[in-house]
């Protein structure tokens, strides 16, 4: 939120997301003198985010998303705009996650709070992942539920409900 605040009043962001993954995460960090030890990094609900994300692509170009739970149609379509992608990380894998960050590089608006600050990591094959919006705006997770929806109604009509 403060992100697109910012680009609204003209003030300069402190990074370029252009040039970085966004992944959802409410990191679990140690400060060990002078430097930052992540030891848990689990997705957060990506849904959460819905409501800015669409702004949040427009705004600055971020071409890939990681978090947990999917993302909906605003966020499909705006991917879809400039070719970006939403990746599921598995949910209870904060741990694994962790293990993937080679380092933490630096920490951005930190008065926000642990959680919701902007941490930079440079990560090494990051995942499992799971595209499930792809850069043509197809929704993995709507068709599931879709699909769900269908073959419910079909197993009600066979067995009468």
């Amino acid at each position: 939120m403060r992100a697109l605040e910012w680009f609204e009043k003209g003030k300069k962001i402190p990074i370029d997301f252009s040039k970085l993954v966004m992944y959802h995460c409410g990191p679990l960090v140690r400060d060990v003198g002078d430097k930052w030890e992540l030891v848990a990094a689990g997705p957060t609900t990506s849904s959460r985010m819905e409501e800015f994300e669409e702004d949040f692509i427009k705004n600055f170009k971020i071409r890939m998303i990681i978090g947990k739970g999917g993302m909906g149609f605003k966020t499909a379509n705006s991917m879809k705009k400039i070719g970006a992608v939403y990746c599921n990380f598995t949910g209870g894998a904060a741990v694994l996650a962790a293990n993937k960050v080679k380092r933490i590089i630096k920490v951005e608006w930190l008065d926000l709070g642990m959680t919701e600050a902007i941490w930079i990591m440079d990560v090494e094959n990051f995942g499992p992942l799971t595209i499930t919006i792809d850069s043509y705006g197809e929704n993995l997770q709507e068709k599931i539920i879709d699909s769900v929806k269908r073959n419910r109604i079909e197993i009600e009509k066979k067995f009468g409900f």
